[in-house]
């Protein structure tokens, strides 16, 4: 366990033998220059950062018991996903794309938890959003 800046506790699960032997999933994540230069000549813009979103995605069950760790109180495996799990910035991309899919490039842009709404007008922002 290790305090975080805010004085919460974070538990941290060291995934490196694991993710030395986990294919690497080579979904690309977006060109972030076409994503600022999306975004440039608009008026208005949200930016909205989804920072849970990782542990909202449920891990597929095979593969649950991959993540299992002992503690003095039992062993205990991830339900979703975790941070530090080699794929899980190509997971996210993907699941987001699939989300956002009719939107995307319309009017915002996706940067794995990082989303902008772009808009030329209030109105339009407001719908947008």
């Amino acid at each position: 366990m290790v305090t975080k800046p805010n004085g919460k506790w974070r538990m941290c699960v060291d995934y490196t033998n694991l993710n030395r032997v986990c294919p690497k999933d080579s979904y690309p994540l977006s060109n972030i220059d076409r994503l600022v230069e999306g975004a440039a000549d608009h008026k208005i813009l949200s930016f909205l950062d989804a920072y849970s979103g990782y542990n909202q995605i449920r891990m597929h069950p095979w593969d649950k018991e991959k993540t299992a760790f002992m503690t003095d109180g039992g062993n205990y495996y991830n339900k979703v996903m975790s941070f530090g799990l080699k794929n899980v910035g190509a997971t996210y991309q993907r699941l987001m794309d699939k989300v956002f899919k009719e939107l995307i490039g319309r009017c915002l842009e996706v940067y794995v938890n990082d989303i902008v709404v772009k808009s030329n007008s209030y109105d339009q922002h407001i719908k947008d959003l």
